[in-house]
Parts: structure tokens; C-alpha cells; sequence
């Protein structure tokens, strides 16, 4: 991962994808707390992990001047989830590459936030950034945001079981999607 400059906030048409802050915490940990929200993920997220995915966001903004963004209702102020990048874990296909990820507030949902800053993200990433390709993963269970992978422009590269889920579990089997650089 290069750091091709600094990416702290950028705004979409109805999004400002900004650096996290203090008072970003609580609605964040109401967000992982909701279960309909991470019915896709095999374990919960409670305060402690909440508050360390942000201190991990922002950890990998100062390395790297860019990363997963809160995502705010430009009109509003409303805080509404994170869109960005993350590095590919290890054991996965991918590994070592950057990964898009979102994750919204039920109440945000169906409003095509997800697909408006994922795109602005992917911009980043092949225009500011310089990278050939980018990453998305999650459980093969996970339609909308595979739907959101296929919007995005990224094609179903392959299938695995997830090595940090346990076996038997429905959210074992994965699926990695990838997206090259668009042509010139």
C-alpha cells in the first residue's frame, strides 16, 4: 500500500466521507450493536471492540493518509457508518492487497449510500492512490453487499472458507471480489 497523499475528507453528492471523531463512538457502537446490522458477521462487536475498530481506522489514516471513512449525510450531519479501506488479511485471496468496505445504520439502508461512496472510494484508489486493483470479501449469505460489489464494477474472483469462522458455521463460505484499474 502506497501513500500517494492524504485523503482526510472527501464529499459526494449527498455524503462527506470524513476522519473519525470523538463523538463518533456512541452512534458507532449503536450501529454494532444492532444485530440485523452484523447478521453477516460471525461474532459481535460490543463497545470495547467498537471503540478499537475506530482507534484501527484511524491508526491506518496516520500511516497511510487514507482508510475507512466515517460516512455523514452531507445535508445533515446524521452519521450513518464507514466506508474505506482496509489491508486484505492474510489468509485470504487477495492477501496483501486493499479491501472496500462498508458498514451502515439500519436507518440508512436502501438509499444507495453504500454504492455512492464505495464508488468515490474506488476513485481514490485508482485515481489518487495509483493502485492496479482493489478487494471486497464477505459470507456468500451476504446479497446486499454483493449487490453492491457487482454495482461497483467488481467481478466475482473466488470462493473460500473463511479460516477465522468456525466450521459448520452458514458464514464460513466466503467470496472475494476484485476490480482492476478502468482503462484509459
Amino acid at each position: 500500500m502506497t501513500r500517494a497523499g492524504r485523503f482526510d475528507s472527501i464529499r459526494t453528492r449527498r455524503l462527506l466521507m470524513r476522519r473519525w471523531r470523538e463523538a463518533d463512538r456512541e452512534p458507532f457502537a449503536a450501529l454494532n450493536a444492532d444485530p440485523e446490522v452484523l447478521r453477516f458477521f460471525p461474532w459481535p462487536f460490543d463497545r470495547a471492540a467498537s471503540d478499537a475498530t475506530i482507534d484501527e481506522c484511524e491508526a491506518f489514516f496516520g500511516k497511510h493518509g487514507y482508510g475507512r471513512w466515517a460516512l455523514e449525510v452531507a445535508g445533515t450531519g446524521e452519521f450513518i457508518g464507514f466506508t474505506g479501506f482496509g489491508p486484505m488479511p492474510d489468509d485470504t485471496p487477495g492477501a496483501g492487497g486493499l479491501e472496500v468496505g462498508w458498514r451502515l445504520a439500519r436507518s440508512a439502508w436502501h438509499r444507495g449510500y453504500a454504492t455512492e461512496a464505495a464508488t468515490e472510494a474506488l476513485g481514490v484508489a485508482f485515481g489518487g492512490l495509483g493502485l492496479t486493483e482493489v478487494w471486497s470479501m464477505t459470507s456468500v449469505l451476504n446479497e446486499p453487499s454483493l449487490a453492491v460489489m457487482r454495482r461497483i464494477g467488481m467481478a466475482e474472483y473466488a470462493r473460500f472458507e473463511h479460516p477465522r469462522i468456525p466450521v459448520g458455521s452458514p458464514l464460513r463460505p466466503h467470496v472475494v471480489y476484485r476490480r482492476g484499474r478502468p482503462g484509459p
